[in-house]
């Protein structure tokens, strides 16, 4: 059976790869490493000013998983560099608990686990899961939809494969799987932030800031990952490592460069 390494940015006793793991055991033969403590929007991190530190811990369905001091990308890192002497096939991170649309795959512990591996030559599925505004199911009937419909496209993904440094980005919305629409091969759409700066002081007078706002929304447009998910699909959009912006490129061409290199 393929050997499928799983990670998330909530931390490793969070119910989300919990549930993802069980689900993926129809898949390939799982083993977990995640955070032992929250990473949520800690982007892509690499830790190399400090030791790494990894071990088991117990879940309660008594599967032994691996906690890390490290971030999501550290854990991918990890696994895929040797540290338990397994070579994986497939990673798969999440479930997060709150969506990846749009430009959040910037800021998303999630992707960035997933980012990692295809960095690293394997192939990755990052799930999310939308939050409570999303949908009427419960976290428990919602993640285990997610659950199932995420190992079932691993194994898709087993057997079809994916280009060289490609991962696919999938986001549910909180709905039963009787309740969703159908499954979306989607482009990522536009994130609408309404961040705010709280500037406050301290007890000695000293700044302080706290980011907050709203929780975003998005532009629903067809064939959008923000469009399937309001719409009730689930959405698969398909991420690459090369971020050339291609048309800018070639309008460079026509640029009056400073001279250089004339010597």
């Amino acid at each position: 059976m393929p050997n499928i390494l799983v990670t998330n940015d909530d931390g490793v006793q969070a119910p989300g790869i919990q549930a993802l793991a069980k689900a993926l055991d129809a898949v390939g033969t799982v083993t977990v490493i995640a955070p032992e403590r929250n990473w949520s929007a800690a982007g892509h991190p690499k830790t190399l000013h400090k030791p790494l530190r990894m071990g088991p811990i117990h879940w309660p369905d008594g599967r032994t998983a691996y906690a890390s001091s490290g971030a999501p990308s550290d854990c991918v890192a990890l696994g895929l560099l040797g540290a338990l002497d397994i070579v994986f096939d497939l990673v798969v991170s999440g479930i997060n608990s709150s969506y990846n649309l749009s430009s959040d795959v910037f800021y998303s512990g999630t992707v960035a686990g997933a980012m990692e591996s295809i960095i690293n030559g394997v192939p990755a599925l990052a799930v999310s899961l939308g939050g409570p505004e999303s949908g009427p199911a419960s976290s428990q009937v919602a993640e285990a939809a997610a659950a199932a419909i995420a190992a079932e496209i691993a194994a898709e993904t087993l057997a079809q494969g994916l280009p060289p440094f490609t991962l696919l980005n999938i986001n549910l919305p909180r709905h039963s799987r009787d309740d969703l629409r159908g499954v979306l091969p989607t482009r990522l759409g536009r994130r609408v932030y309404r961040d705010v700066l709280d500037k406050r002081m301290d007890p000695w007078g000293r700044p302080y800031f706290w980011f907050g706002g709203e929780i975003p929304t998005g532009i629903p447009d067809d064939g959008s990952d923000i469009g399937a998910v309001e719409a009730g699909y689930v959405s698969v959009t398909p991420l690459g490592i090369d971020l050339t912006s291609h048309t800018t490129l070639a309008q460079l061409d026509g640029w009056h460069f400073p001279s250089v290199g004339t010597r």
